[in-house]
């Protein structure tokens, strides 16, 4: 279960830095436009989001001595760590340069990390055949990937201010070393500590049956969708918290704060064993959703109170830990669904868009909405904003989200009528396998 966990810190610990940082880096360190940045992060986020597909056939057809998806985080450790390292490069180029060399390389390390998560996600189900077993596994690999997240989220801009002095370009680079260095040692430590079992079910598939596995299987499409929309709405949120910090609050550090606020996601991780045993799971997701939204419509009532705020991203927090937690191991269930439904267990594939796709697609999506805000509302870097910009950025951090969130919670409805057949496609599965 460490191990297990040891993934989604590494993950999260480079990942983190990425999506909670990335638009800030590029508008006010690296010098690009608010508006070129956002569409790095929009193109390069599609055009990423369809390897996930790619990733999964890739993890159906393997077999070797380690498992199936295990083999990954020793053969992936190193592209994710160097091309995290190369996005905070940043060579003296030209404005177009720029731009280039900031797209190409975040397009890589976006491919990277889809190389290196979708096995996490996809390992699950070959982890254990028990729902319960398995959700408790998720949420340790969860907490495991807040610990990442809580690094990174609480202490990048202060070790970045610390390394760099009066150089803001020298200060990320070596963060970022600091950083790949110790991710790459969580994913060596992941490979050799966990094993996987179901290795009799684990055949190799034609492309045609891993797509054959998600026809007709409803609570997998469900839940992608339902992924999306947390995503987008996580995405909007923690993209802008520099920039509402710096400029609507006036109080940079205080984004540090908010950021170490998130690990009240960990309370939200350790309510859903006890959650799931009282209420279904989709209804547990949709909870989580919906005190998502809540907190953040209230960030916009805060005003100028830092302890009030706090408070309310803490509720938000609390909501997206369960609702970050949930479809992970919902995905799971949905792979049982796809092979009674359609006599095809393409764990990979399924997985790979349920996960990485859904990441890859929403937060993309998330990220680039703010960033065509702010630029509507006439935000440059570095100055003191207007009225409008200002008020782009508190849509950003506190609507915005909330909308997403809400739509998730409503789609997520339609999923609890899956539910309800789980113990008997399980009951079949079992029966078959004997």
């Amino acid at each position: 279960m460490l191990a297990y966990a040891s993934t989604d810190a590494a993950g999260n610990l480079l990942y983190t830095t990425v999506t909670t940082f990335i638009l800030y880096y590029y508008t006010d360190v690296f010098g690009l436009s608010v508006a070129a940045a956002g569409t790095i992060l929009l193109a390069a986020r599609i055009l990423d989001a369809f390897d996930a597909p790619v990733w999964g056939f890739i993890i159906d057809h393997t077999h070797t001595r380690w498992g199936q998806s295990r083999p990954y985080f020793l053969w992936m450790a190193f592209p994710f760590a160097i091309l995290f390292v190369l996005m905070f490069r940043s060579p003296q180029l030209s404005t177009t340069g720029k731009f280039w060399w900031a797209m190409i390389t975040y397009l890589l390390f976006g491919i990277s990390y889809t190389g290196m998560s979708t096995p996490i996600t996809s390992i699950l189900p070959n982890l254990s055949n028990d729902s319960d077993e398995r959700i408790k596994m998720n949420s340790t690999r969860m907490i495991g990937g807040n610990i990442g997240y809580f690094v990174t989220a609480t202490f990048t801009l202060g070790i970045a201010a610390f390394l760099g002095k009066d150089n803001a370009l020298l200060g990320w680079r070596n963060t970022a070393i600091i950083f790949a260095i110790i991710g790459f040692a969580l994913l060596l430590f992941a490979f050799f500590d966990t094993k996987e079992i179901n290795t009799n079910r684990q055949k190799a598939l034609p492309i045609k049956d891993s797509i054959k596995a998600a026809k007709s299987n409803w609570p997998w499409f469900i839940l992608v969708i339902v992924f999306v929309f947390y995503w987008l709405g996580n995405a909007s949120r923690t993209s802008v918290v520099v920039y509402y910090a710096q400029y609507n609050l006036g109080v940079k550090n205080f984004a540090s704060v908010l950021n170490a606020l998130v690990m009240f996601q960990m309370v939200g991780m350790l309510l859903i064993p006890l959650l799931v045993k009282k209420f279904k799971k989709a209804h547990v997701l949709i909870m989580g959703m919906t005190l998502a939204a809540i907190g953040q419509v209230l960030i916009a009532f805060a005003g100028q109170s830092l302890i009030f705020l706090a408070i309310v991203w803490s509720i938000a927090s609390i909501g997206t830990g369960i609702a970050v937690s949930m479809p992970f191991a919902m995905l799971s269930d949905t792979v049982d669904y796809g092979e009674w439904k359609n006599g095809i267990r393409a764990s990979g594939f399924l997985t790979a868009i349920g996960s990485s796709f859904a990441i890859k697609i929403g937060s993309g999506l998330g990220g680039w909405a703010p960033s065509m805000i702010l630029n509507h509302a006439g935000y440059k870097a570095g100055v003191t904003q207007s009225a409008t910009a200002l008020s782009a950025i508190k849509f950003s951090i506190s609507y915005l989200p909330a909308l997403f969130f809400i739509i998730g919670a409503a789609i997520m409805i339609f999923y609890v009528k899956y539910e309800k057949q789980e113990s008997t496609i399980k009951q079949a599965l079992a029966d078959h396998g004997e």
